[in-house]
């Protein structure tokens, strides 16, 4: 590699949502010490609005703030259609457009088989990943295998980012893509679901896995106990269209049962990404467990409760952010994708959240709507 010209690097994160915001901090950092460097991204097009807005251009902007291209590598519709003349030909696609890029840097920030065989076909002149990633045979691929020793899953990123550029990196802040249509949207729904009103609780309800899902029942409760404090609650309710009208049925049956637990107190607004980052943006608290929309809301500096069970939070906690981590010392970490919920999330109880919950808000300066 040339020293002295700016460097080209592709970033590897397909997914999902939390990993993606995961790997921001060092790829922000890279950015801030190079401006003229290129950097890529492969992502999954479901999540790519957490790099570029819909309304972007090709250059960097409030639109696509932290890199210079995008590159869609849509591993989960090739997994339904391994063989499909269509899936080859999105591979072959993808390929070619990689290798014509002529990164100088590829790094897989992710650790599957899926995320190495992407960046190794890049054809960068150094292929770089964790020695012991998530998928073992990963490791067989990258020319560069890079020991971290940090904790946290953003302070490895770091290390693993680094080491591939041949430099010390810290977690930097991150800024997302502002979407003006989504933004827009957001605001006018916010104005008729809550007129008048400028501070809320969000609550994200769900998570990747049934061991990690605090009961919906219990967010319910949540909500009804942060009415009657005073606060308005919405709901994050899963979407892959557009905000709908006020009133409009809720086809995300977690959502609806938390608004039916809240007693009147609560109201759900099925989101898309980009207006998902538009909403947390207005939030005044997110409450979740260990999943996208917590750590979502990490990133753009907003308040969090975060309830945590068989994943531990030094690890995946939020980070940057104020916090409270609500874990009981029952909890095992354990990532197997088990339906119920784990024994410890069970015994974090509504008061301990609400207790939060209000300590956070109340650090805010409370303000009864």
């Amino acid at each position: 590699m040339d020293a002295g010209r700016p460097l080209r690097v592709l970033i590897v994160r397909v997914g999902a949502m939390g990993d993606v915001l995961h790997a921001m901090p060092a790829v922000a950092a890279l950015r801030e010490r190079h401006p003229e460097w290129f950097i890529g991204w492969a992502v999954e097009p479901r999540w790519l609005p957490l790099l570029q807005a819909s309304s972007s251009s090709l250059e960097r902007s409030a639109a696509m703030p932290l890199i210079d291209h995008a590159y869609l590598a849509a591993t989960r519709a090739w997994k339904r259609r391994p063989l499909s003349r269509e899936t080859l030909g999105e591979i072959f696609s993808l390929r070619r457009e990689l290798r014509g890029e002529r990164f100088d840097v590829c790094v897989d920030m992710q650790g599957s088989i899926r995320s190495a065989v992407i960046g190794r076909m890049a054809g960068a002149t150094r292929f770089a990943g964790l020695a012991a990633p998530r998928e073992a045979p990963a490791r067989w691929l990258y020319q560069q295998r890079v020991q971290v020793g940090a904790s946290h899953v953003i302070e490895q990123g770091c290390e693993l980012l680094g080491a591939a550029v041949g430099e010390v990196l810290r977690p930097a802040a991150v800024s997302l893509p502002v979407d003006e249509f989504a933004e827009a949207s957001c605001s006018a729904l916010l104005a008729r679901t809550l007129p008048g009103q400028e501070r809320f609780v969000l609550l994200a309800p769900t998570a990747g896995w049934g061991a990690k899902q605090w009961p919906a029942e219990r967010y319910g409760a949540v909500a009804a106990e942060l009415g009657q404090a005073g606060y308005r609650v919405l709901v994050n309710a899963s979407s892959m269209g557009y905000l709908p009208l006020a009133g409009a049925p809720i086809e995300d049956s977690t959502a609806d049962a938390v608004v039916k637990a809240s007693g009147g107190n609560a109201s759900a607004l099925p989101c898309n990404v980009s207006q998902m980052i538009a909403l947390v943006r207005r939030a005044s608290l997110v409450i979740a467990g260990d999943t996208g929309p917590l750590h979502l809301a990490a990133a753009l500096g907003r308040p969090v409760v975060g309830l945590y069970g068989p994943t531990d939070p030094a690890r995946n906690g939020p980070y940057g952010t104020r916090s409270r981590v609500l874990r009981h010392a029952v909890s095992v970490t354990d990532h197997s994708r088990r339906a119920s919920t784990e024994e410890g999330l069970m015994r974090i109880t509504v008061d301990e959240v609400v207790a939060a919950a209000l300590e956070l808000l109340g650090e805010q300066g409370k303000v009864v709507l």
